[in-house]
């Protein structure tokens, strides 16, 4: 036997490995034995991997995170310039028609992923996913209704409030997921989590009540009223949607792309039986096109990206850079609307968003798991 440092037994078998051969070239068996062990580690080899692809994956995540930044503040401030920049002899585009070209945008383009996954054979895919599989389609109009419901009351809320305004009390977004989610998923959330969701209802509170604009003129407060309604049920239609389209996804091994198109199939015919249930009056004596003009095609060509961007930082980002994406973006529009749309932010609003933001990043920081205790066996002598 032999003993190591601390007076360990070593067994006869395992000395003879840990004791190298006496030879004249021992060093060089040494190394040559390191490097083949080296070379043979899958984990080595793994960590080498990772060092090559950090620096790409690195801009690809900061490149993201980028886009989805100006996706949200861009689409915001073009589509509250779009509704409000017309003269008055000029016709206002319907919102309903961009929703629906919107939708069709959508679909194309994820058509063309899924031609592209697929080596062409996208129709092989669709008629097996689509044609085949007709109670998908069934679960998946629910979300799909709500979907355009909700896009049609965005466009509602950025005619009537302004963009700053909009994007802090769309925040609550946050409160109807959670809500939705401890109902429909049954969801466990600790207090720290909870107290982040008060925080931030007191802020979008704090901001409704402040009034960024005079209220003293009837008509202003009226409009400011219809944004602030539109806004609370579009996120309250965002936060059940996107809750009952998880719960679908759970267990699925269905691909996203596929997802969307069968999402966006009864989006389509959801969006367009809206148009003309709405709005058939003024486009048979307008036109369907009416009052487009290169910034509304730009509005609906964003729209229709924005939910490609946010795929791409869903994979590529962390939760914190998310976060601070949706913060930013807060910020920024706060200080575009005050320089293009003479946005004058009170006190008050500031004290709200700065509320929003903060219960924002306190709700996405992940919990801190509690490690137990390892119980040591117990040994009984004899």
């Amino acid at each position: 036997m032999m003993k190591g440092e601390d007076d360990v037994e070593v067994p006869d078998e395992v000395e003879g490995q840990l004791i190298p051969e006496k030879s004249s070239n021992g060093v060089a068996k040494k190394r040559t034995t390191a490097r083949k062990l080296k070379a043979r580690d899958p984990a080595k080899r793994t960590m080498r991997r990772k060092k090559k692809e950090s620096s790409s994956e690195v801009f690809i995540k900061y490149a993201a995170l980028f886009l989805l930044v100006a996706q949200m503040v861009g689409l915001v401030l073009l589509m509250r310039y779009s509704r409000t920049s017309r003269s008055d002899d000029e016709p206002m585009y319907l919102a309903s028609t961009a929703v629906f070209i919107m939708e069709v945008m959508k679909l194309v383009i994820c058509c063309m992923v899924i031609a592209y996954q697929s080596a062409g054979n996208l129709l092989s895919e669709l008629n097996t996913h689509v044609i085949e599989a007709p109670m998908e389609l069934l679960k998946l109009s629910v979300p799909s209704f709500l979907y355009c419901v909700q896009n049609n009351l965005l466009y509602l809320a950025l005619t009537n409030l302004d963009a700053a305004t909009y994007q802090v009390c769309y925040q609550l977004k946050i409160l109807t997921t959670a809500v939705f989610s401890a109902i429909l998923l049954q969801r466990k959330f600790s207090a720290k989590k909870w107290f982040s969701l008060v925080v931030l209802t007191v802020g979008v509170s704090i901001v409704q009540v402040s009034g960024s604009q005079d209220e003293s003129n009837k008509e202003e407060s009226n409009k400011r009223f219809i944004g602030l309604v539109a806004v609370l049920c579009a996120a309250c239609t965002s936060g059940f949607s996107g809750v009952y389209f998880e719960k679908i996804l759970k267990g699925s091994q269905t691909s996203l792309w596929i997802r969307n198109v069968q999402m966006g199939l009864p989006s389509v015919l959801v969006a367009i039986l809206t148009v003309y249930a709405k709005d058939s009056a003024l486009v048979a004596k307008q036109g369907f096109f009416q009052g487009y003009s290169p910034i509304v095609w730009t509005v609906v060509t964003v729209q229709a990206v924005g939910g490609l961007i946010v795929a791409v930082v869903v994979k590529y980002a962390d939760n914190v850079l998310k976060v601070f994406a949706t913060s930013f973006s807060i910020v920024v529009s706060c200080i575009l609307s005050a320089i293009f749309f003479d946005f004058h932010a009170s006190s008050a609003f500031l004290v709200g968003a700065s509320l929003v933001i903060v219960a924002t990043v306190l709700y996405s920081q992940p919990e801190k798991k509690k490690r137990r205790k390892p119980v040591l066996p117990t040994t009984i002598k004899k």
